[in-house]
């Protein structure tokens, strides 16, 4: 027995050590790619692929794209990879004009910034040109509209800020189904009650409400007017419920007026 050759199990199993070899083989190979991928990724980090190259700014429409970019503090100086799109996004965030970003990579060097923007919900009347009013309050200045397009109402009057804020506030919980209505706005205020709004609605009726008021009682406007028999008049509203005037019946009635002094001064006439 002690003279017997002994013979391994890879000599009797040729199949085990070719297995063995192939296995070591995409070991190795594992390792080259993973050695070329780390410097391949080094290179890049410090060439200018890592820079930014361009970017992509969409939903915009108040704000352009190259002031977006500017509050991004993005440029082709920073690299790609050396900021948070978390961070970014709350520095556009942070600007009046925008509701929410999401700033996103696109490799290898690209940034799309996406935005939306506040809702404009009113313009506030400046003699010779309109200026945008968003649902967060902010007067757009820059913007002077010459050429209304009926997409929202129209401010006159309003020359105290403090109730103009409060109108706003209470038009931006409004519907747009209800606002959609409304032509323009009149701040008119009395000693008694310096709240008071007057309303132009796009289907001839005028509304009379307070501003404390307002988006408590306008979304009752459509059950109110579908009610009516006329095409125009004037709605009070107030906690108590609403008035209607009738506009067409009180014209007719001064009509008639006019006409009987009309008469009278004839008689006095034809009797002289």
């Amino acid at each position: 027995m002690d003279g017997e050759k002994v013979v391994s199990i890879e000599d009797r199993i040729p199949k085990l050590r070719e297995a063995r070899r192939k296995k070591s083989n995409r070991r190795l190979i594992f390792y080259i790619c993973l050695f070329f991928s780390l410097i391949s990724i080094v290179v890049y980090l410090q060439s200018p692929l890592s820079y930014v190259n361009q970017i992509h700014v969409s939903g915009n429409q108040y704000l352009s794209e190259a002031a977006i970019i500017t509050e991004s503090e993005l440029s082709e100086t920073v690299n790609v990879w050396s900021f948070k799109t978390a961070k970014i996004e709350e520095k556009l965030e942070a600007v009046s004009e925008i509701k929410s970003a999401t700033v996103e990579r696109v490799f290898p060097n690209n940034i799309e910034i996406a935005i939306e923007e506040y809702r404009n919900i009113a313009y506030i009347n400046e003699g010779e040109f309109f200026q945008p009013i968003l649902e967060n309050g902010t007067i757009l200045d820059s913007l002077k509209i010459t050429d209304y397009q009926g997409d929202a109402p129209l401010l006159y009057q309003f020359t105290d800020d403090e109730y103009l804020t409060l109108f706003v506030e209470q038009l931006a919980n409004l519907s747009e189904s209800i606002t959609e209505h409304i032509s323009e706005v009149y701040w008119t205020p009395t000693e008694s009650n310096p709240f008071l709004l007057e309303l132009y609605m796009t289907d001839g009726f005028n509304v009379i409400v307070s501003i404390r008021q307002f988006s408590s009682q306008m979304p009752s406007y459509p059950s109110i007017v579908s009610q009516l028999e006329v095409t125009n008049g004037t709605i009070e509203m107030g906690s108590g419920g609403a008035i209607f005037y009738n506009n067409e019946k009180d014209d007719q009635d001064e009509q008639e007026s006019e006409e009987e002094r009309q008469e009278d001064v004839n008689e006095d006439e034809s009797e002289g």
